[in-house]
């Protein structure tokens, strides 16, 4: 056994007695670690202190060809292309997008210059055409070492619900339920294997970003989600968990916004909010306090009264 199949071997039995005995847990956030959780499917979960370096992402070797999710940004792409290059000489066909943020989208053109054509939901198109391509532009000028000469690579296949990969060996089903995280949100299911890539709609910690988010039609997207027999949950940041998670994430979007309405009907205002809010679950599951996520609070304050913060 070479050294690569000893550390994803260990890799997997620590994972299940993680899950089993502990359900969602915390884990090591300034480590990057590759697991192995089925054959041939792998999640490489990001070092996200003290440098926050992206988002998770995970491949699948389908028989001749294979299939990255979320392309990341350019420099954490080269290093997924060259760790499936060290596993397999077989092509990166697809690389499929959960949504279009930077963390998730800007490597895009390191796939599309080695033939990789690049997969996201009809949803997310206009961000990938307005938001996307600005932030692209924005990190060329602050990274202009890892950004170099790219240039912004848009999806070539957009889907509108579903897209099925099956090869006979590994199927990947990308699905879009709504509006979560973003309006194009999707996730890639592999229901051989129980496996649930959920980009950012489902996260493990303090990452949650709302400012693209419709907290209401995102609490109906894990709703969905939850309907899957999900055996293993690998989130768009923080550490894999079992199903626990999504209800997790559902919990907290929908006990914010029952406590934001609770202290709107008691006549308080968003600073007086953003001081007595408490959910005491939240600090146990992400080590936080919920006051500290004060641009949650802000946009569930807007959704539920019209107001914008500021």
């Amino acid at each position: 056994m070479n050294r690569l199949a000893q550390f994803l071997v260990v890799g997997i039995a620590t994972l299940t007695l993680g899950i089993a005995a502990f359900g969602v847990a915390r884990g090591k956030p300034t480590e990057t670690v590759v697991t192995e959780l089925a054959p041939g499917v792998f999640f490489r979960k990001l070092q996200t202190e003290p440098t926050f370096l992206g988002c998770n992402q995970g491949w699948v070797h389908f028989k001749d060809f294979v299939l990255v999710i979320d392309a990341n940004f350019p420099s954490q792409a080269e290093e997924i292309v060259a760790l499936v290059r060290k596993q397999t000489d077989k092509k990166i066909r697809y690389v499929f997008d959960t949504h279009y943020h930077g963390d998730h989208a800007d490597g895009n053109p390191i796939y599309a210059r080695i033939g990789a054509a690049v997969v996201a939901s009809e949803n997310s198109r206009n961000q990938f055409d307005t938001k996307g391509i600005a932030g692209f532009e924005e990190s060329r000028k602050s990274k202009p070492a890892e950004y170099g000469p790219l240039t912004y690579e848009k999806p070539s296949v957009y889907f509108p619900q579903k897209l099925v990969i099956d090869d006979g060996e590994q199927r990947v089903e990308l699905l879009h339920f709504g509006h979560g995280h973003t309006p194009g949100d999707a996730v890639a299911w592999l229901p051989k294997h129980g496996i649930l890539f959920t980009g950012d709609a489902c996260i493990n910690g303090a990452f949650n970003y709302t400012g693209d988010g419709n907290t209401s039609s995102w609490i109906a997207v894990l709703t969905e989600l939850e309907k899957l027999p999900v055996k293993t949950v690998a989130p768009g940041h923080g550490e894999l968990a079992g199903p626990e998670l999504l209800a997790l994430q559902r919990r907290y979007f929908v006990e914010l916004r029952q406590a934001v309405q609770k202290l709107i009907d008691d006549g308080k205002s968003l600073d007086e909010i953003k001081q007595t809010i408490d959910l005491p679950f939240y600090k146990d599951w992400t080590g936080v306090d919920v006051k500290t996520r004060t641009e949650n609070i802000e946009h569930v304050y807007g959704e539920l009264t019209g107001k914008r913060a500021g």
